[in-house]
């Protein structure tokens, strides 16, 4: 992907709020609208600079449908305009794609991408029929239908896990033990006064639900569940005969997240150290059969490499989009690549998924993982609605260390 950079440090997530939470009374563009500005301020970014905007969003609120160029007017950014994705789970990876693919090709010079989502409280929306007995329309619970059944593969979420979990003979208690792991790995990012999310998670102001009165500040995720091997060990699978329990699988949430893309001589100019260059270097999907969504990732990933020119000998950290247990362990018995290399400092398994900004929290996990390590190679990759997955491979360069 030649020429798709971001800058370094130009990125940002807030902290992600457990379902009916701290966020949940809040629009969710506008709050991001609001979070992006001020970021992008305190950076002392040129926004002037921004010729092209991609909203990433999956739950709609009101006026959503004007989508991205509603947010850009928000922003102050009143001359920007740019697509508005919704791809369930994969929405951060495509709207990633589409940005570097125009930044490539020379139809846009510095873009902006902001993610956003509100699980709490998701829409109720009413289908008209005039065709129906009295005219009586349909009724959907936007989250909690689309959780309950996929209309093609005519099986609920957690249903794809447990078909997973048994072609692949793992148990509960594996799925446990890799629950365990990712929590350690989280408890890294909070160590130190959360000195890793610190690099480039940033305060949410909590306000009134119209925006006017700040009523406090939402600084650290909020849900997290203190797991223990003893508390794993008392919850029960939730389907019968089953082997996923409510520990071995993501919780719903709210939360927004962005980045900058740009050229390689602009990435460096914004860069809050120049010295470090982030390079997105390939992307790929995939769709497996229906029922099966946790082994999409794999694919994603093969074909996100291959496209990079790369192979996973050459990656050096991988974090995931799992909502489930069961997608790491098929990862790792299908590639080889080592559990513990993956999602070092945590993933939405333990964190929560509000479906559009989940991925991109994880690619910026990614890129500071790797600028710890004074640079490397690293794959993103997760699973999405419609047993489809996105993933994504990048570079990141420290010239200190050339």
């Amino acid at each position: 992907m030649a020429n798709a950079f971001i800058p370094y440090g130009i990125y940002w997530s807030t902290p992600f709020a457990k379902w009916q939470g701290a966020l949940a009374h809040l629009h969710s563009l506008k709050l991001a609208a609001n979070v992006g500005r001020q970021f992008l301020q305190s950076k002392n970014f040129p926004a002037d600079k921004i010729d092209l905007g991609v909203l990433g969003l999956t739950n709609p609120q009101p006026s959503s449908f004007y989508g991205l160029p509603w947010v850009t007017g928000m922003m102050g950014l009143e001359g920007v305009t740019g697509p508005t994705v919704t791809q369930a789970c994969a929405t951060s990876a495509r709207a990633l794609q589409m940005a570097a693919q125009e930044i490539a090709q020379g139809s846009a010079s510095v873009a902006l991408v902001v993610t956003a989502d509100r699980m709490s409280n998701g829409p109720v929306v009413y289908y008209p029929d005039g065709t129906a007995p009295g005219g009586q329309g349909i009724t959907e619970s936007w989250t909690l239908d689309n959780f309950n059944k996929d209309p093609h593969a005519k099986n609920a979420m957690i249903e794809t896990g447990e078909n997973v979990a048994r072609r692949f003979d793992i148990s509960t208690q594996q799925q446990h033990d890799v629950v365990l792991q990712r929590y350690a790995q989280y408890q890294q990012s909070v160590a130190k006064e959360r000195a890793f999310q610190r690099r480039y998670m940033v305060d949410v102001s909590i306000t009134d639900a119209g925006f006017r009165k700040q009523t406090g500040t939402f600084a650290a995720d909020e849900g997290i569940f203190n797991t223990t091997p003893e508390a794993l060990a008392k919850l029960k699978p939730v389907k019968p005969e089953g082997t996923v329990t409510f520990g071995g699988q993501t919780h719903p949430a709210d939360g927004n997240a962005g980045a900058i893309l740009t050229s390689r001589e602009r990435a460096r100019e914004f860069a809050t150290d120049p010295n470090i260059e982030v390079e997105l270097l390939g992307f790929g999907m995939a769709r497996v059969e229906k029922g099966y969504m946790p082994m999409a990732p794999v694919p994603a990933a093969r074909a996100a490499l291959k496209a990079a020119g790369l192979e996973f000998k050459n990656i050096d950290a991988v974090t995931t989009h799992n909502p489930f247990a069961v997608n790491d362990i098929v990862f790792n018995r299908e590639t080889g690549f080592a559990l513990d290399k993956m999602n070092a400092y945590g993933c939405s398994l333990i964190w929560g998924h509000p479906q559009g900004p989940t991925g991109m929290r994880s690619v910026i996990e990614l890129i500071e993982e790797l600028a710890l390590r004074g640079g490397g190679t690293g794959l993103f990759t997760g699973c999405a609605a419609g047993d489809s997955a996105m993933a994504l491979a990048l570079r990141v360069s420290d010239r200190r260390r050339a």
